[in-house]
């Protein structure tokens, strides 16, 4: 039997001169595509799934199925109650499928379910499809999309602005409730030219950025954040209301997902480090604690020790963040104070509760390398020599496995040092300070001559009058360049 699919009205409304390209692009994250299975997660589901709302929660717990297969049975089954409160037929129907795999292939290969308690026990408390549902929602969503369509209409032939961009925004809304993104962003980004205020401008751009991130089209999501911050009533005000707070931490949470995304984690680090906790409400796209972990990590990843201590340990802002995570902010304090094996191993007990976060999953690993060659670097920048027996001790690893790292260090220019690999001892480079001072000071006076030479032919030729005129434009094609002579006295040397 044919499962009924909703079947979204197209929209009937005139073109809007704004086209958006709404596929999401390719961001060359080939980890995305990595498979791996989470054996042994300490997270809480059910508080977590909490934390989120709309598709966020949704396509944060089929994240979790898809890589966890002691939760795999738990988190569809509350995907799917959640789901029913919306018109997402689709999903609905997705779900139900995944759960009929999972507890298919748990009773095959007799292993019990962790979160179920077994697969027999699990079959009993799983949701049968409901066929009902799925015809109802379809027709209600259908009928409602026909009214909005409608109202959306005869708001037009009023030509009244502001209930037209309410329209769209209440088709978009709807759209996005069906989980067609492509029509919600279109919906939403044709709100734009019906804009009366500031106010409406940012809106639209959160409501743009919301679906974008849903999609991961990265540029998309930049690129309203630039056209709401550069709002004018917006950026007048902003820092003085309230609700401006709000937006500005909302619009730098999802700079800083961008830029995760990207893989620009310093710059990521430098967004998420701006939020404000007490005006982060922001369910649909990440949680508090995400806004923590997220630029904690990226921070602890790229920030020497000065940018570490200024802009995370002292930060008043984002200390408030730390206190809602207490092994990041253990890791943080950790490394800062030099205590490596303590802050990698804090780091090994939250890896598989990352790798079931769906935006830093895929760029844990990565993350995690950089720590530790950050690590590596300063523990051996007081040093001239270092012991190498000593360092896996203190690095919690082999001299093997050291050894090979800090090769790689030397090799990427990251550590000026040689290895003594029969001696395990590990030599600073004895770099001749005498000849880099005499090498810098020479580099400085030739551009201080090249900068003197620029400032005596400027003098000379303001002095004389100098200048040059642009040809007429509509000078034939064929006219030639000429110079005119003169001098100081009769006006200067024209150059037509």
């Amino acid at each position: 039997m044919t499962l009924p699919q909703m079947q979204p009205m197209a929209y009937q409304g005139g073109v809007e001169p704004m086209q958006v390209d709404a596929p999401p692009e390719d961001n060359d994250n080939s980890n995305e595509e990595e498979f791996y299975i989470v054996r042994n997660p300490t997270l809480d589901l059910e508080t977590y799934a909490n934390s989120y709302k709309s598709l966020a929660r949704l396509h944060r717990l089929m994240f979790i199925a898809t890589h966890c297969p002691s939760m795999r049975v738990e988190a569809l089954k509350m995907a799917i109650q959640y789901v029913m409160g919306t018109y997402n037929v689709t999903l609905y129907q997705q779900l139900h499928k995944k759960l009929q795999e999972s507890i298919g292939s748990n009773a095959t290969t007799n292993l019990p379910d962790v979160a179920g308690g077994g697969a027999q026990s699990t079959s009993q408390d799983i949701p049968a499809f409901d066929i009902h549902w799925v015809e109802s929602k379809s027709k209600k969503a259908a009928l409602k999309l026909e009214k909005l369509d409608t109202d959306l209409k005869n708001y037009k032939s009023n030509s009244i602005k502001e209930s037209i961009r309410r329209g769209h925004d209440d088709l978009g809304d709807h759209y996005l409730d069906c989980g067609d993104l492509s029509n919600a962003l279109k919906c939403y980004s044709r709100a734009r030219d019906y804009c009366t205020s500031g106010k409406h401008v940012v809106n639209m751009c959160l409501n743009v950025i919301k679906v974008s991130v849903y999609l991961k089209n990265w540029s998309h999501v930049l690129s309203f954040i630039n056209k709401a911050e550069a709002t004018p009533d917006f950026s007048e005000v902003h820092g003085k209301d309230s609700s401006n707070q709000t937006i500005m931490t909302r619009l730098k949470c999802a700079a800083g997902l961008a830029h995760l995304a990207t893989k620009m984690y310093k710059a990521a680090a430098k967004q998420f480090l701006q939020a404000n906790l007490d005006h982060c409400d922001f369910p649909e796209l990440l949680s508090p604690n995400n806004v923590a972990m997220y630029g904690g990590l990226c921070a602890l990843a790229t920030y020497d020790r000065n940018e570490l201590k200024k802009n995370v340990i002292f930060s008043s802002s984002f200390k408030l963040f730390l206190e809602l995570e207490p092994q990041l902010r253990d890791i943080i304090f950790k490394f800062y104070e030099s205590k490596y094996a303590s802050c990698l191993k804090l780091l090994d007990e939250i890896k598989e509760n990352l790798l079931l976060d769906m935006y830093i999953a895929p760029h844990v690993n990565t993350l995690y390398s950089q720590i530790r060659n950050r690590a590596l670097i300063q523990y051996f920048s007081p040093y001239l020599s270092a012991d190498m027996r000593k360092m896996a001790s203190a690095l919690n690893t082999s001299v093997h496995a050291l050894e090979d790292e800090l090769m790689q260090l030397i090799l990427d220019g990251q550590i000026q040092a040689r290895i003594d690999s029969h001696n395990k001892i590990l030599y600073a480079k004895d770099a001749d300070q005498r000849s880099t001072t005499f090498e810098r000071s020479i580099m400085m006076g030739q551009e201080y001559q090249r900068r003197t030479r620029m400032l005596i032919l400027r003098s000379a030729m303001l002095k004389n009058h100098i200048h040059v005129k642009s040809l007429q434009r509509d000078s034939g094609q064929g006219e030639e360049t000429s110079v005119t002579p003169g001098n100081s006295s009769s006006g200067g040397v024209d150059v037509v």
